[in-house]
């Protein structure tokens, strides 16, 4: 018997892949199933998944185009890729949408079995890109998957159509077998998620296997490719892949475990938002309660009502739906109770683009509300952070009696990256005191309870929980009296009361700002805030690879911000702002510290290119 000679095993570094197709190919959970697999592999990675807005846009159009991008190395990476290694194209639509992406020698995996007349006119090809010479600079692999999953599953007493319904996991496999990825994971998903249909999940892990043989025993791919797990990038310890929405749901759950308090959650479902209230509605074993309102204001309403309870009450949103539930944030401003205020910014003004991501909500958060009503922002920097930046609002929201806005966006909220588990006694402790009797003597000598006397240290207000005895008093939206919150019309009283709130912000303890600048010798800080930490970091990373000298530093508190950072900033000669929105951070930094932060800025609703990035930055240091 002739022996087989073994297919050729190249080894690199890292692998850019997009999976793209129509949004009812199941890209998002190939995708997710091929990261899922990469995490328990080892590799550091990071994702961008890519959707329409609409629930089933048009099928084979190039507005219906769903795409999921992976980026899995070897060592330490910060983002989901600038540009694909590897496009896995489902239809004509998805090759037409993605291909410019794609540099010239990349590899392209084209289902032919889509490349009809019909279909490739509708998106603007007079040709077919397969035959006319257009992708004679790429590696293309053509590959009939629809017609060989029809093929594999002949056997399962399926329809055409329900067989056609696999070729994803046919694609899967085939990838799965290019990249030397574990299997056993997404059989067992498989079998779990179609549990109740057992016919179609073996007919998917069937599917899945043949991709797997076909890459194993065509001729077309002669080569697969190993990424060695990403030994050096991570401390010692326990990881899982993890989303920056489903790290905040457990850094609220953890939160409100730390704080020995319920965990309430009013919400309205938004998109980016509401996977979180999916996935709190899951942990009732943990005390936790949601809400699913009526509308965004009902949902912030009972959320305010839950902290008044004593519950460390969460609302969950997008921009939207900020702008509707401004009113009851400044009546928590006024009423002095702890309340996040979780914001997934998403593209705008109005509906926007509800799948696609943006940092605009920046000054609303800061502003967006009559009068003067201060909020501490806080904003994390990876999917991973989205963790830590919850029990850091928590934090500030119990200590200082405050509602504390949470800005994380859609890029953080959909990817994904290597998490490490903390251990629980590494958590902080949150532990909060309830007033539990009178705290002021009158004149007279009677002992009485004052809701607004505040701490010394914090100007906390005291958190009097509803039904204890002897601590009745009035809350409302109209200004207090300072100590009794009587109401009070007195111009000298209102001045206090603003000026107290004001300062009580302006004195919560955050960290100071930390700068990477290893040479010491740079002229040139490029400042952030929240999801642009790994494209930034990314592009420092190229120039100094290059020699050039440049410093970084990123902001996670951004009211009140850092003491330190008028000093920073004083220690540059060019301070650069990169944002997703046309300036915010860099407007409020140059009206605080009069420095003159120049602004790069990006709102095409995907996150920055660390090429293009860096080659912005370059600009500013040789403009110097």
């Amino acid at each position: 018997m002739q022996r087989v000679p073994a297919k050729e095993i190249r080894r690199l570094d890292r692998v850019i892949i997009r999976f793209a197709g129509d949004s009812g190919d199941g890209m998002q959970l190939t995708g997710d199933r091929f990261t899922s697999e990469t995490a328990s592999f080892g590799n550091d990675l990071s994702t961008l998944p890519n959707f329409p807005a609409e629930i089933r846009a048009p099928a084979g159009t190039l507005p219906g185009v769903s795409s999921f991008q992976l980026h899995f190395a070897d060592h330490d990476i910060l983002t989901p890729g600038d540009a694909p290694n590897v496009l896995v194209a489902m239809n004509p639509a998805a090759l037409k949408a993605n291909i410019g992406d794609v540099p010239r020698g990349s590899e392209i995996i084209v289902n032919t079995d889509e490349f009809a007349k019909r279909a490739m006119a509708k998106v603007g090809y007079a040709t077919s890109p397969l035959e006319d010479g257009s992708l004679d600079g790429y590696r293309v692999h053509p590959v009939p998957l629809t017609t060989l999953t029809v093929e594999a599953l002949k056997d399962f007493g399926l329809s055409r159509k329900e067989a056609e319904r696999s070729k994803n996991m046919f694609a899967l496999g085939l990838l799965s077998w290019m990249y030397h990825r574990p299997t056993e994971g997404t059989e067992q998903f498989l079998r779990k998620k179609f549990a109740k249909k057992p016919e179609i999940a073996e007919a998917n892990v069937a599917a899945f296997r043949a991709g797997w043989n076909f890459g194993e025993t065509t001729e077309d791919f002669a080569v697969s490719y190993e990424v060695a797990p990403a030994t050096s990038a991570f401390p010692a310890g326990t990881y899982r892949n993890i989303s920056g929405n489903l790290a905040l749901s457990y850094g609220l759950i953890a939160a409100a475990h730390q704080a020995d308090l319920p965990l309430f959650l009013g919400s309205y479902p938004i998109t980016p938002a509401s996977d979180i209230l999916h996935e709190l509605s899951k942990h009732k074993n943990f005390g936790v309660r949601t809400f699913q309102a009526e509308d965004e204001i009902a949902g912030i309403g009972a959320a305010l009502g839950a902290a008044f309870g004593g519950a460390l009450a969460v609302t969950t949103t997008s921009g939207p739906g900020v702008a509707l539930k401004s009113e009851t944030i400044g009546l928590a401003v006024s009423l002095e109770l702890p309340l996040l205020i979780v914001d997934i910014q998403r593209g705008g003004p109005s509906t926007g683009l509800p799948t696609k991501t943006e940092q605009a909500d920046l000054l609303q958060a800061m502003y967006g509300r009559n009068g003067e009503a201060p909020v501490p922002v806080v904003a994390p920097r990876t999917p991973a952070d989205c963790f830590d930046a919850a029990l850091e609002a928590a934090r500030i929201a119990l200590a200082y009696r405050t509602p504390v806005f949470l800005l994380s966006d859609g890029y953080l909220a959909n990817g994904s990256e290597p998490w490490r588990i903390p251990d629980p006694e590494d958590l902080p402790d949150l532990g909060v005191t309830f007033a539990t009797g009178p705290n002021h003597t009158l004149e007279d000598g009677t002992e009485v309870f004052w809701p607004y006397k505040r701490d010394p240290q914090t100007l906390a207000r005291p958190w009097a929980l509803p039904g204890t005895p002897g601590l009745e008093h009035r809350i409302g939206g109209i200004e207090k009296q300072d100590g009794t919150g009587n109401i009070s019309y007195d111009p000298a009283n209102h001045d206090f009361m603003v000026r107290t709130r004001q300062a009580k912000v302006d004195g919560i303890a955050v960290p100071e700002l930390e700068v990477d600048d290893p040479s010491g010798a740079a002229r040139t800080l490029v400042l952030g805030w929240g999801s642009t930490y790994g494209p930034i970091t990314a592009a420092v990373r190229r120039l100094r690879t290059a020699g050039e000298t440049i410093a970084q530093a990123h902001l996670r508190h951004l009211n009140p911000f850092p003491a330190n950072l008028g000093e920073v900033l004083k220690r540059y000669e060019t301070v650069v702002v990169p944002e997703m929105n046309l300036g915010q951070l860099a407007t409020l930094v140059r009206a605080k510290y009069l420095v003159d932060a120049r602004s790069h800025t990006q709102v095409n609703g995907m996150p920055f290119k660390a090429e293009q990035l860096a080659a912005a930055l370059k600009e500013a240091i040789d403009a110097q």
